[in-house]
C-alpha cells in the first residue's frame, strides 16, 4: 500500500488548537463541558482537547472515553469477538453539554454507535461532535460540529491518524487499498 503523508506533527497541533478555540468560542455562555474520547484514537485527541480548553478559557473541561465496540451495527462483519475495553465515564451524562471526539468521521456509524452508548449512561443536554478528519462517505445523516480538516477520498482508500501515545507518531495519512 502506498502511503502519502497529508498532515504532519507541526499541523495535526495547529488542527487541535484551531478545534478547541471552536469548541470554546461555540460554548462560551458555558461553564462546564464533558469531551468524551471514542476509543482508541478520540480519547488521545480529546486529552489535548481538555488541555487547550482549560488553557485558553474559564470552561472546565472534565474527561471520559467510550468504548462503543458492542453498540456497533456491523459487528458480525468485523470481528470474530470483539475486543471490549470499557468505557470510563467519571461523571453522570444526564443533563450535560458533551463533546464527543473522533479522530476520523466515515459513513457516521461509530458516531451513532457512541452516542447510543452515551444515552445508555443518561440524557444529555446536548451531544457535539470534533472529528479530526471527516473523509466524506456517509452512510447516515450525521455531520460533525467540528471538523479538523476535510479529506475527500475515494471508498478504496483509507486514512490513517496515528497519535504519539498509541502509534509513537502525530501524523494524517492517506493509503489506497491494492486489490489482489
Amino acid at each position: 500500500m502506498e502511503e502519502r503523508k497529508l498532515v504532519d506533527e507541526q499541523t495535526m497541533r495547529r488542527m487541535l488548537m484551531r478545534l478547541s478555540h471552536e469548541i470554546i468560542e461555540k460554548n462560551e455562555h458555558i461553564d462546564e463541558l464533558y469531551l468524551v474520547g471514542i476509543k482508541r484514537r478520540g480519547y488521545p485527541l480529546a486529552q489535548r482537547i481538555q488541555a487547550n480548553i482549560e488553557q485558553y478559557s474559564d470552561i472546565k473541561a472534565y474527561l471520559g472515553q467510550l468504548d462503543i465496540t458492542l453498540y456497533r451495527d456491523d459487528l458480525e462483519e468485523r470481528f470474530d469477538s470483539p475486543q471490549v475495553t470499557g468505557s470510563e465515564l467519571p461523571f453522570d451524562v444526564t443533563a450535560k453539554h458533551i463533546i464527543l471526539i473522533d479522530d476520523v468521521l466515515y459513513t457516521g456509524r461509530t458516531a451513532r454507535a457512541a452516542m447510543d452508548a452515551l444515552i445508555e449512561h443518561g440524557r444529555p443536554a446536548t451531544i457535539q461532535l470534533c472529528v479530526l478528519v471527516d473523509r466524506g462517505h456517509r452512510e447516515l445523516p450525521i455531520s460533525a460540529n467540528y471538523v479538523g480538516k476535510n479529506i475527500p477520498t475515494s471508498r478504496e482508500e483509507f486514512v490513517s491518524v496515528r497519535v504519539e501515545e498509541i502509534d509513537g507518531i502525530n501524523e494524517i495519512t492517506v493509503s489506497r487499498k491494492h486489490n489482489h
